[in-house]
């Protein structure tokens, strides 16, 4: 038979019981599995949330698998740095923080409790016992208790999102460091051949002029080119080593990690580009950060509903408590229970509330117009992104059908006339020069196309964009891009 201690006990436990059940936000991996698999959709590629060292040696293995590869191609980049950047791990400790909060709110409603036992003797002969206990609830928890869960879950929500942005930003700003990279390690490349070219001019305006068949003007006019060249060609080879650091970083890389090799030149022009003409709708639907900023605004109406639920009492709490007092006696044990309650309570005498809800509707309006004004900027970026895209595919094919075929046309023809005493040695080597700096803008539209291709991804999911998503101008050969080997 269970004793009235043993059923006082049981009631006093009863909200611990209740309070370690496990909830939709208890797990540690609380709402990453929705994260992942938005982020997924726009990278094509796996993530993981890092917690103990098991997931962490884990995560390492696999970078070094990927990182066993002589080249390091786009794709193997992207995975790597959503595997290794430990700026992603701090993005998803912040969705771990929403779960917590949205668990702690859950619990809120628990009331709170204490026991005391006491008693006057010496051990196992004490003249009476006291055991007292007290519940406390507040009751504007109980009240607003289904406001603040639907508010926690909005905010957990929101917390998703951001999760799955941050993951398609690290993705694109990596794959932009590879364009970045690549491009100017190809420019470099060209670079050394228009510096060998000079360097050849150089050397036989000297000897020209030594033989005295070339005035001393001529001669300093093929040394500074050659001077020059030797100067931007060092800047270029800098700022490609600066690339290759950047795109490091994002990969989450140190020590001997660095030491991969990346390809010497950009992937070709595909044949046909996708075909986007709904980008416009296609980004209103899906894009992320636009239903963040919905969220905000329901979040936002939601507190203003909870600030008019409220205004009048700011905090109201229900005390209980109980105590049972044994006392022993010669005849026996007398016992007696007694049962007190009290509510303690604050009114705000001389706040009506008003200013809280001014402050809710402006909150409200204010988030409003931010989601109106987010929706016109992503559907003019969504817009500009796709014009980028169509437009610098066409620059890089007009340099690649048209431009460089004319150049490699002049270089063949003053070779012919070169070889029959036709032209001079210092035309043929001035053609040769011409059509370095055309390849170099070739190059620089190429790598254009590709940092514009790369938009399109975050532009339509949300993410990072780079400075802007058409931003990508045709850069002129004394810009000279660098990138890694």
């Amino acid at each position: 038979m269970i004793s009235k201690g043993m059923k006082l006990l049981a009631v006093v436990a009863l909200p611990l019981v209740v309070a370690g059940c496990t909830t939709a936000y208890s797990g540690k991996n609380a709402g990453f599995m929705n994260a992942s698999l938005r982020s997924g959709q726009a990278t094509g590629k796996q993530t993981v949330w890092i917690q103990n060292q098991q997931q962490a040696a884990e995560a390492r293995a696999r970078v070094k698998a990927l990182m066993a590869k002589k080249t390091i191609d786009a794709e193997t980049a992207v995975q790597v740095a959503l595997l290794n950047n430990r700026g992603l791990q701090a993005a998803y400790a912040d969705l771990g923080d929403s779960a917590a909060d949205a668990w702690q709110t859950q619990l809120s409603v628990f009331p709170t409790f204490s026991v005391g036992l006491s008693g006057i003797g010496t051990p196992g002969l004490e003249a009476y016992r006291v055991l007292e206990g007290a519940i406390a609830a507040n009751i504007m928890a109980l009240a607003t208790y289904d406001r603040n869960i639907r508010l926690a879950e909005t905010r957990f929500r929101q917390a998703q999102l951001n999760a799955a942005i941050a993951t398609i930003s690290l993705a694109a700003e990596t794959r932009r460091a590879w364009i970045e990279a690549v491009a100017a390690w190809e420019n470099v490349a060209y670079l050394n051949r228009a510096k060998a070219s000079a360097d050849a001019a150089s050397e036989l305006a000297k000897e020209i002029g030594e033989a005295g068949s070339l005035p001393k003007a001529g001669q300093a006019r093929e040394h500074v080119f050659y001077a020059e060249l030797t100067g931007e060609t060092a800047k270029a080879r800098l700022a490609a080593k600066l690339a290759k650091e950047e795109l490091v970083r994002l990969m989450g890389l140190s020590g001997s990690d660095i030491e991969f090799q990346i390809p010497n030149r950009l992937p070709s022009l595909p044949k046909a580009l996708v075909k986007r003409d709904d980008i416009e709708a296609e980004a209103i639907h899906k894009r992320m950060d636009l239903q963040v900023a919905r969220l905000e605004l329901q979040a936002t109406a939601q507190s203003y509903r909870l600030e008019d639920a409220t205004r009048i009492v700011t905090d109201i709490e229900l005390v209980g408590t109980v105590e049972k007092e044994r006392e022993r006696e010669d005849d026996g044990i007398v016992s007696e229970i007694s049962k007190t309650a009290g509510l303690e309570f604050t009114i705000p005498i001389f706040d009506s509330g008003q200013a809280r809800l001014r402050k809710g509707e402006l909150a409200y309006m204010r988030a409003a117009n931010q989601l109106a004004e987010l929706a016109v900027d992503v559907r003019s970026q969504a817009r500009s992104a796709y014009l980028s895209y169509r437009s610098n595919y066409d620059i890089a094919r007009h340099y690649r059908n048209s431009v460089l075929p004319l150049r490699n046309a002049i270089e063949e023809q003053s070779l012919l006339t070169y070889n029959g005493m036709i032209t001079s040695t210092f035309e043929l080597i001035s053609d040769t020069r011409e059509k370095i700096d055309s390849t170099i803008l070739a190059v620089n539209a190429k790598r254009d196309f590709w940092l514009a291709e790369a938009n399109l991804a975050p532009v339509v999911y949300g993410g990072s964009t780079g400075s802007a998503a058409a931003e990508t101008e045709v850069a002129t050969s004394e810009e000279a891009p660098a990138g890694g080997h």
